[in-house]
């Protein structure tokens, strides 16, 4: 039977390629997300592609979001075997800048959001010894400054998942997470980065990363579909750098 994933943030950047990585590799998957156009434009390339899939417009950060996001699963697949947390924000501010509603808003829907879905799916993943991958970022083990708020929920993420591995170990359910350098998304732009300031942080990143250029969201998705498949069946708990280089070096 074939496997049944849910990939949160699947309109958009690293979730969108995740959805479209796993329905080549053969899951069934339920993509969600907050557009309904971009999601059901993913769907259709995942079946073009001979996938699976369905998608559901949810708010992860909703009282019922995570309820309702496990239950369309397993009305659509019967099963559920992988949950990947790529929904994500991230805004500038610097400690005297950032606001207690900056705060809570970028915990809310980058750690609050990835434990609920969690613990919702925890019964479903242990049914089927699955596992779960968080994509958090470079700035969960590393420090940049002007984003505070964003460092600090990467940082939880990386702990969530470790935390999250142990505990469920022992039922068979293995939980990763993925750390990227600067990958080409439209992450900054939401986050409020000008198209020009933009530019100039994909330029500038390109000497920051040691090896000289910025990521792909195809790369970022190619690690998560390993992580989830049989092949990493003996890795749990760990927060794997995919950054070019980029968690080795100091601020420059």
């Amino acid at each position: 039977m074939p496997q049944a994933a849910i990939v949160t943030g699947a309109s958009s950047g690293i979730g969108r390629a995740t959805a479209r990585r796993l329905g080549t590799a053969g899951f069934h998957v339920l993509a969600v997300g907050r557009d309904e156009s971009a999601l059901g434009g993913v769907c259709r390339e995942i079946e073009q592609s001979g996938g699976v899939a369905g998608w559901f417009k949810a708010d992860v950060t909703s009282a019922d979001g995570p309820r309702a996001i496990v239950a369309k699963a397993l009305a659509e697949f019967g099963q559920l075997d992988a949950v990947v947390n790529a929904a994500g924000v991230i805004s500038s501010g610097a400690i005297q800048d950032t606001s207690d509603g900056d705060w809570d808003a970028m915990m809310d829907v980058n750690v609050r959001a990835p434990f609920r879905l969690i613990r919702e799916a925890t019964p479903a993943l242990i049914d089927r010894r699955g596992a779960v991958v968080n994509v958090s970022s470079v700035a969960g083990p590393r420090a940049f400054p002007g984003v505070v708020a964003y460092c600090v929920s990467k940082a939880a993420v990386d702990q969530l998942t470790r935390c999250a591995a142990l505990d469920l170990a022992p039922k068979g359910v293995r939980v990763n997470a993925v750390n990227p350098g600067v990958v080409r998304t439209n992450l900054h732009r939401r986050g409020g980065m000008e198209e020009a300031k933009y530019l100039d942080f994909l330029e500038r990143s390109t000497s920051t990363h040691p090896l000289g250029r910025v990521g792909t969201v195809e790369e970022i998705a190619d690690l998560v579909a390993f992580l989830l498949s049989q092949s990493a069946g003996w890795i749990t708990g760990e927060t794997v750098s995919i950054d070019g280089g980029r968690h080795l070096t100091c601020l420059r």
